[in-house]
């Protein structure tokens, strides 16, 4: 079996009917598409979760589920963190792949490890071991553990300045 990633977390209820505010942590659009399947982990155990509708909302998205018709049976799932299965998409790039991997140039020159990858409006960062912060659109290819990255002289403040 796959193992499952964390895809999002169960707000409050929204209405009588059911609806939850949804927090996503993927902005894959097949999380939240109608029949999408999501395993809810709730103080009850796992529960598998297809979604019926959903609609952008603030920061987050009310989305009902199949079988999930009222305010009660909402609030039964409030809190839970909702997993799904990885998306193959060969061209993506995915947090759980870049986080402890080594980042290195496309000359080979090492440049560290990947401890975070940072939000950010533009474009998500990757953040080095020493702090630096490599703007993902950067990145040329991610394999085995490795990312390759091409970047622009003086980026990293360690080129050698003459």
């Amino acid at each position: 079996m796959t193992e499952l990633l964390e895809v999002g977390r169960i707000g409050k209820p929204h209405g009588v009917r059911g609806a939850l505010h949804i927090t996503f942590s993927s902005d894959r659009p097949e999380r939240r598409s109608p029949g999408a399947t999501l395993i809810a982990h709730t103080t009850r155990g796992p529960q598998s979760l297809v979604v019926e509708t959903s609609r952008p909302s603030s920061d987050r998205w009310v989305v009902t589920f199949e079988g999930v018709t009222s305010r009660e049976a909402a609030e039964l799932l409030v809190n839970a963190l909702l997993m799904a299965e990885p998306i193959n998409d060969p061209n993506a790039l995915w947090v759980h792949d870049l986080i402890g991997a080594r980042i290195v140039d496309t000359e080979d020159n090492d440049i560290g490890m990947c401890v975070s990858v940072v939000e950010n409006p533009a474009h998500a960062l990757l953040e080095t071991e020493t702090g630096d912060l490599i703007p993902v659109p950067f990145v040329v290819s991610q394999q085995d553990g490795v990312i390759v990255v091409s970047l622009p002289p003086g980026l990293l403040g360690s080129d050698d300045a003459e």
